[in-house]
């Protein structure tokens, strides 16, 4: 039996070595073997589309056929909650567990880690003997081993960080090199996925085959985006259903693919989003408040579809509330898989749900969501029985997201009874006021419970041989003011500006794993006016001294398709320096950047630092 997971990672303990066997040909396995158990995992996840970003769902505006189709034949959850932004989610989904106690409490600055002491389901699966990848946006670390690679997966093939700028002709990494690549995003993911499996065949596979769309930006092949545009929608959401039909297409395209190879019977295919919609909601959100960054039911709230044919379930629409942790266990239970030693795993196995259609014995539960804003807030927060959702929201633009971490501004709990009220339009807490004790207190035991182990951003790894050399992208720095991110709050892909005050550092937290000499090369800007800066690179008594030349960087054009993406998205060519090498010790420490000298009106705006190892001591 093979098991393709749509939006989750597998794991499986079962000992597969003679099938795992990197000589293996690629063949199509036995009905002995495939009866054996075992079963291959295809985790298909997209970013950023919603519950209502599906025909399925009842959106007129678009059509998801293949998507409707893979809907029609699976087991349906239609209660499934996740995290309302995407790093949590994935690390809840890896996991089992919830995202805090994973060390993931955000989707930048290195918060959206988790800690290399996690047991994935891709290094269960490869106790199993299962041959894993790892295709497209990953957002749970960027340096190994926080990687996809140093997290389980055999192989890797996409970015490691939250977003990419261009879908276009995509510069990609394979495991930690870069390749350049032609063609549209989605496709070329799409690709990869169909070329591992048909390579994979003759053994067990695990594939968590990530979408990075339709996350903005909104960048899609014009006959998408020209059918949508034909319809009156402005540039945004029209790019945005654009991509959800090619999203649609490309899934055909790889459920086609399964089925030419002999592969769909026994592969259990399942298909989820990372989170609540963002474009599509002004238009169509299935009646749900909220979307993306909320803690209301439209931020938390997605498709969860299971197909197995060879398990003979029969296709239905599952009422209870379940979850992201309960991914991890039910899949070791569908494939005979002891659970690995490791942390504890919060989550269920739905078994029961997807082969009964009425379990009577089900047990009422009780789940829980945080929006980690910083190391410490406890608030915004939610949680949801069979019948109630209770809410305590921060307030802040763009639905919360760029909300402040102050638990002292957090709203009072709200109650909506979920049943008749699904849009949660009538506040009933003050008509409930011992309900909303205990379930408030249950969220504050819950909450305590998760964040024991104290937060923290993770020191970035150097000196680790799969992975070098190594960037430290700006997003991931500390910075003085007057310092700050180009187009944001540092998101991926952004860089450091205005180091107008000499006195000003920046600065990364490191842990060197291999203690050397290790040539720094920075990706900067610089106008002509303003070079002649000194800089200084320190890492505790070692320093390098460095003069910082001209360098314009200018803008490399992108293809979006709205106009806020221009200033939100942007790439540069950036000029590289070879500062010189610097010794660095063994262990952890502080790589600081400070000017010694300005004579312009800046020092420089910084994209990255790139550490090779030349030579250990």
């Amino acid at each position: 039996m093979k098991i393709i997971f749509a939006g989750i990672l597998l794991s499986s303990l079962a000992p597969l070595a003679a099938l795992c066997a990197a000589d293996a040909p690629a063949k199509s396995r036995s009905e002995a073997e495939t009866a054996a158990g075992n079963p291959n995992v295809l985790l298909i996840i997209t970013d950023d589309q919603g519950y209502g970003d599906f025909s399925i769902h009842g959106n007129t505006h678009l059509q998801t056929p293949h998507l409707d189709k893979l809907g029609a034949e699976s087991v349906r959850f239609d209660r499934f909650y996740v995290n309302s932004f995407c790093a949590p989610t994935r690390a809840a989904l890896l996991t089992g567990r919830w995202p805090l106690r994973t060390g993931c409490h955000g989707v930048t600055h290195n918060r959206e880690a988790m800690r290399p002491s996690e047991v994935t389901m891709a290094e269960a699966l490869r106790a199993g003997g299962y041959r894993s990848t790892c295709i497209g946006k990953w957002h749970n670390g960027e340096q190994h081993p926080f990687t996809p690679m140093g997290q389980g997966f055999d192989e890797a093939f996409g970015f490691n960080n939250g977003h990419w700028n261009n879908y276009f002709d995509p510069v990609l990494l394979r495991g930690s090199k870069p390749e350049p690549n032609r063609g549209y995003i989605t496709d070329l993911l799409t690709d990869e996925a169909m070329k591992f499996i048909t390579a994979n065949q003759a053994r067990p596979f695990f594939c968590y085959l990530s979408y990075n769309a339709p996350h903005s930006p909104f960048q899609v092949p014009d006959r998408y985006f020209d059918k949508f545009k034909a319809k009156g929608f402005g540039d945004d959401v029209a790019a945005f259903y654009g991509m959800c039909e090619n999203l649609d297409d490309n899934v055909g395209r790889l459920l086609a693919h399964l089925e030419s190879l002999k592969l769909a019977e026994d592969t259990i295919v399942l298909f989820l989003t990372d989170n609540g919609g963002t474009a599509g909601v002004e238009t169509y959100n299935a009646g749900m408040r909220g979307g993306k960054t909320s803690v209301h039911e439209g931020g938390t709230r997605v498709p969860l579809f299971m197909r197995w044919p060879a398990a003979k379930w029969q296709p239905h629409v599952v009422k209870p509330i379940v979850s992201h942790i309960d991914l991890f266990p039910t899949l070791l239970d569908l494939c005979g898989v002891n659970a690995p030693a490791g942390p504890k795993v919060d989550g269920i196995t739905l078994r029961p749900l997807l082969e009964k259609t009425d379990p009577g014995d089900w047990p009422e539960r009780t789940l829980f969501t945080h929006n980690p804003i910083s190391e410490t807030n406890k608030f915004p927060g939610a949680v949801r029985t069979q019948r109630y959702r209770l809410v305590c929201e921060i307030k802040g633009p763009a639905g919360g997201s760029k909300a402040k971490a102050n638990d002292a501004s957090a709203t009072p709990w709200q109650l909506y009874e979920m049943e008749s009220d699904p849009g949660e339009t009538k506040n009933i807490a003050a008509d409930q006021p011992e309900l909303v004790k205990r379930l408030s207190d249950q969220y504050d035991a819950w909450f305590a419970d998760i964040s024991r182990d104290a937060l923290q951003r993770f020191p970035l790894p150097i000196g680790h041989a799969a992975h070098s050399p190594v960037e430290l992208h700006a997003p991931q720095a500390y910075l003085d003011k007057p310092l700050k991110f180009a187009n944001g709050p540092g998101f991926a892909n952004d860089w450091l500006t205005d180091w107008t005050d000499a006195k000003a550092k920046v600065w990364f937290d490191i842990d060197v794993v291999t203690a050397g000499d290790y040539e720094i090369e920075i990706a900067l800007a610089c106008p002509p006016a303003d070079a002649g800066s000194r800089l200084r690179i320190r890492v505790g008594s070692e320093s390098i001294e460095t003069v910082v030349p001209a360098a314009t960087a200018p803008e490399i054009p992108l293809p979006h398709l709205d106009e806020a993406g221009k200033s939100r998205y942007r790439n540069r060519e950036w000029t590289t320096l070879k500062a010189g090498t610097l010794r660095l010790p063994k262990g952890p420490a502080q790589l600081t950047l400070e000017a010694l000298t300005m004579p312009g009106t800046q020092v420089m705006e910084l994209k990255h630092l790139k550490l090779n190892l030349r030579s250990s001591i």
